[in-house]
């Protein structure tokens, strides 16, 4: 699996397609985007079962939570939280991790 992680609209979508030479229809099997919005809770144990059941796809895109101001609401913080552990549990099982930003890749492992 290829873990790929950044800011929001910063070229993600564009890179895998560009780098890997996956159409339209072929994007739509093989890459799972937008995770950190499938944590619904901060348990580990679904956490840890959300990230094997997403290791399965070839490209997984998230989104990086960690920047900007902390939320206020008690629930966004620790969805945010869940998001970061889910988004350190896929870059563990990834064969390679890739952060772009405005366009560029830069090879995390």
């Amino acid at each position: 699996m290829i873990f790929v992680t950044g800011p929001l609209f910063s070229g993600k979508k564009d890179y895998i397609k560009n780098n890997y030479n996956i159409s339209e229809e072929e994007f739509e099997k093989l890459v799972i985007e937008n995770v950190q919005d499938m944590v619904t809770d901060a348990i580990s144990e679904n956490l840890v079962a959300l990230a094997d059941k997403l290791s399965q796809y070839e490209f997984v895109i998230a989104t990086e939570v960690g920047g900007g101001v902390v939320p206020v609401d008690r629930n966004e913080r620790l969805k945010r939280e869940a998001a970061g552990r889910l988004a350190v549990m896929l870059a563990q099982r990834a064969d390679n991790v890739i952060r772009v930003v405005c366009g560029i890749p830069q090879v995390l492992k």
